[in-house]
């Protein structure tokens, strides 16, 4: 977003501060509408004046945080999620990039965030090949303690009690958050001699790939918790049995 410039930033929040629709702004700046969006956004965050920053009850701490929710919210950012605060924003934000080909990854992802963070508003801004599901609150630290400098396979990874009580009340909501974010449902297939003939057969496998040892052992240790089979060749993880394919088939499906 730097390559159109501080005058043509400056231009478009000059415009969106005087009531300017989005989609007008865009037109106008030949900016696209995903970028419009996201300078708004940054620019009612660092004024705070945006959706939710002034929202004081914490999920977890003040209200009955939905265990459910978070924890496919959990393996998600796990996934594909960070956090971002920076000098100009007062508030932190959350984003979980999610690829335009799954429409529907990016509804369950934004239904999570809202029953997560019921005061919070949350938005989609346009990426290159994704659009990224985000949401801004001061409360994400308490929520995401996993939250800290660099790449997350770069520094430890691990879960706090009370997050190992949810993952454990609600494993399945877990598998299938990291699933949807570092995983797949593909269709393998292979042949065989049947009859001295040579026939080829399909067969459905998941799969599951982070650069993470922490991340991958949550995955495992969950999986084993609910029986799933699974084997393990370097950061990828298969799960191929008939019986645990079917029991991933019944909690999480593929991607859409």
């Amino acid at each position: 977003m730097n390559q159109y410039g501080t005058q043509v930033r400056q231009t478009a929040l000059a415009l969106l501060r005087d009531g300017v629709r989005n989609a007008d702004v865009a037109r106008r700046l030949d900016v696209p509408l995903g970028t419009i969006s996201y300078w708004k956004h940054v620019d009612r965050a660092k004024r705070g004046e945006c959706p939710g920053a002034h929202q004081s009850a914490c999920p977890r701490c003040d209200r009955d945080l939905n265990e459910e929710a978070y924890a496919y919210l959990l393996g998600l950012y796990l996934g594909d999620g960070h956090i971002i605060q920076n000098r100009a924003m007062r508030t932190p934000s959350l984003s979980v990039a999610c690829t335009e080909s799954w429409p529907g990854l990016m509804d369950a992802c934004e239904e999570a965030m809202r029953s997560v963070f019921p005061g919070n508003s949350v938005c989609r801004v346009r990426r290159k090949g994704c659009r990224e599901v985000k949401l801004y609150s001061k409360h994400l630290w308490c929520l995401f303690p996993q939250h800290g400098p660099g790449k997350k396979h770069d520094r430890r990874i691990a879960l706090e009690p009370w997050q190992r009580e949810i993952v454990d009340a609600h494993p399945w909501d877990f598998i299938r958050g990291l699933i949807h974010s570092d995983g797949c449902r593909i269709t393998n297939w292979a042949t065989r001699l049947v009859g001295g003939e040579r026939k080829r057969y399909e067969y459905p496998r998941y799969f599951f790939t982070n650069l993470s040892e922490d991340i991958i052992r949550l995955f495992t240790d969950t999986l084993d918790r609910v029986h799933v089979d699974w084997k393990a060749n370097g950061r990828n993880i298969s799960v191929a049995r008939r019986a645990s394919v079917a029991l991933l088939d019944a909690h999480v499906g593929p991607k859409h």
